[in-house]
């Protein structure tokens, strides 16, 4: 696969990410907790992708026991804890302060990817990430919310989110270096939901659940913004150095902008259109030259295997 082609994977599934927000706005709508919806999101992802997999290649599934570090990871440390961070600065703050914080992971991965997988830490990357943190806090409102206040733990909580956040792509690379993304992507939900669904009260929602309008929500939820972008995020990520990967995933903010818009009716600012042109600006910027793709060697760092 060219690395563009491996771009425009990350990309589309970042941008799906971006309309998230529809099932889970109206899931809120109809009484469920956001520990629920993640716990409903993992299990419905699993769902699809268990017998996508089979029927694709029964083989993936086989792991080694050691390696299920990787999953845990991925699915709870990552996935799980990213998750309920998130959720939990935005009742701690607010939730402009909580996207500001969210993407401070491309920070956090390029400074562990350069510990732990020795890449470069250019001066277009560099620029890229800087770019891309000013956009993503013009994008998500940051002057209209410049009163809000936030606590020592609401601020931990956000930095949490971004940290967590930014360990997937630093999980899922070393997972790479010995699956098949399939594989990375169908345990990762597999462990995500072994470990929050026990503990998340779903079982309160089950006569919900059977109201097909609730359950179109959920399908929306676990297939379309779960379950594709994951697969082509990862795919992706294969090809990509896990830095330039996670700075271009940050179009998913421009994505939920647009969707909230033109479904929720959010009039978007002055600033949070330059903040927009900022972040598509930024996936242009972290691209390389012919001439740098040609004189880089042709294989993806791995971690030390």
């Amino acid at each position: 696969m060219e690395n563009k082609s491996a771009w425009l994977l990350i990309a589309i599934g970042a941008s799906l990410w971006g309309v998230i927000g529809v099932f889970v706005t109206y899931l809120y709508e109809v009484g469920f907790t956001p520990l629920e919806v993640v716990a409903v999101r993992v299990l419905t992802a699993s769902i699809f992708m268990v017998p996508y997999v089979l029927m694709k290649n029964r083989q993936l599934f086989k792991i080694k026991v050691k390696d299920s570090r990787y999953f845990i990871g991925t699915g709870i440390i990552s996935i799980v804890l990213f998750n309920w961070c998130l959720f939990s600065s935005m009742r701690e703050s607010s939730i402009s302060i909580a996207f500001i914080l969210l993407y401070t992971a491309p920070a956090f991965v390029t400074i562990l990817s350069r510990i732990f997988f020795k890449e470069a830490l250019t001066a277009r990357k560099l620029t890229a990430l800087l770019v891309t943190l000013i956009g993503c806090s013009l994008v998500i409102g940051i002057f209209s919310s410049s009163t809000a206040s936030i606590s020592l733990y609401g601020l931990t909580l956000g930095l949490g989110s971004g940290f967590f956040y930014a360990l997937y792509s630093i999980f899922g690379k070393a997972a790479l270096s010995k699956y098949d993304s399939l594989t990375v992507t169908v345990y990762t939900f597999l462990f995500a939901t072994v470990a929050i669904v026990p503990f998340s009260g779903l079982g309160s929602k089950l006569s919900t659940l059977t109201d097909l309008k609730v359950l179109g929500l959920v399908v929306g939820l676990g297939f379309l913004s779960t379950m594709l972008p994951f697969i082509f995020y990862t795919k992706g990520l294969q090809y990509v150095e896990s830095s330039r990967a996670s700075i271009i995933a940050t179009i998913e903010p421009v994505v939920a902008s647009v969707v909230g818009f033109f479904i929720f009716n959010e009039t978007l600012s002055t600033w949070q259109y330059l903040g927009m042109i900022m972040v598509i600006s930024s996936v242009i910027i972290v691209q390389e030259s012919k001439k740098q793709k040609a004189n880089r060697p042709q294989q993806f760092d791995q971690a030390g295997a």
